[in-house]
């Protein structure tokens, strides 16, 4: 398992006040869902108007791929235009066979 997750700082200079910026970081949200089929949030600087922090993460099978959809979809935010991308931190982590290492007993879990 894959696992592609980050953080993106915006800066937001149109808006003048926090139902403004929600409005525009719900049409970012929105059309990076649509898009990219992606895990993704506002996560920080919620009492500023002007900036935000969202984070976004995706899961998969080859990392390749997984860097890729992160790639994209960073260029996707910036291509935007709505707000400017001011840094980004990401992060891909390779969970390798983790259920093989675990003492599951086959049917444990079919009674629930």
């Amino acid at each position: 398992m894959v696992i592609g997750y980050g953080m993106i700082s915006l800066r937001i200079p149109e808006s003048g006040s926090l139902k403004e910026k929600r409005s525009i970081l719900s049409k970012i949200i929105k059309r990076t869902q649509n898009e990219f089929n992606v895990s993704i949030a506002e996560i920080g600087d919620l009492d500023n108007h002007k900036r935000a922090t969202i984070g976004f993460a995706f899961v998969g099978n080859d990392s390749r791929f997984i860097n890729g959809k992160v790639d994209h979809l960073l260029k996707f935010i910036d291509g935007l235009r709505i707000a400017e991308v001011t840094d980004s931190k990401i992060e891909i982590m390779v969970v390798a066979d983790f259920l093989k290492d675990t003492d599951w007993e086959a049917g444990k879990y079919d009674e629930l």
